[in-house]
């Protein structure tokens, strides 16, 4: 299922040489890192990936979410964090590769597990990430 977009607002824009062994950057100059892959997948690991990447936009863009659900609902986000554990591997039988997720979050002020956990659903079903991933790859929502 396509969700389209009403009006962009904003695009970022990054440009990659080299692929996983080369660098990235942002058309503004904020962003220019080396990437190469890490020592599991045969890399060296002297340089940030594509999956750190993307773990570091989920993880933030997750938080804003958090808080927005968290300041509409008056439910305490302060201190809050969000983990994004983002998982690379083989699939159809090692024809390609997917990614998986884990998001875990800490809420320390919510004290009801029930209450923190449907905070985290409702994000989950705000945050721009997570409307591109769902139904595309496993996305596990943790409460610490």
């Amino acid at each position: 299922m396509t969700i389209p977009v009403e009006k962009v607002v904003y695009t970022a824009r990054a440009t990659a040489n080299g692929g996983r062994d080369g660098k990235v950057a942002t058309d503004d100059g904020r962003l220019d890192v080396t990437v190469a892959p890490p020592a599991e997948m045969g890399g060296d690991g002297n340089g940030t990936n594509p999956e750190q990447l993307f773990a570091a936009g989920y993880a933030a863009c997750f938080h804003s979410a958090l808080k927005l659900v968290a300041r509409k609902t008056r439910q305490d986000a302060d201190g809050s964090t969000v983990t994004a554990e983002v998982g690379i591997g083989p699939i159809n039988g090692g024809a390609g590769f997917g990614l998986e997720v884990a998001l875990v979050v800490t809420l320390p002020g919510i004290d009801d597990r029930a209450a923190a956990e449907d905070l985290v659903a409702k994000a989950h079903e705000v945050c721009p990430y997570s409307n591109a991933t769902r139904g595309n790859i496993k996305v596990d929502l943790k409460v610490a």
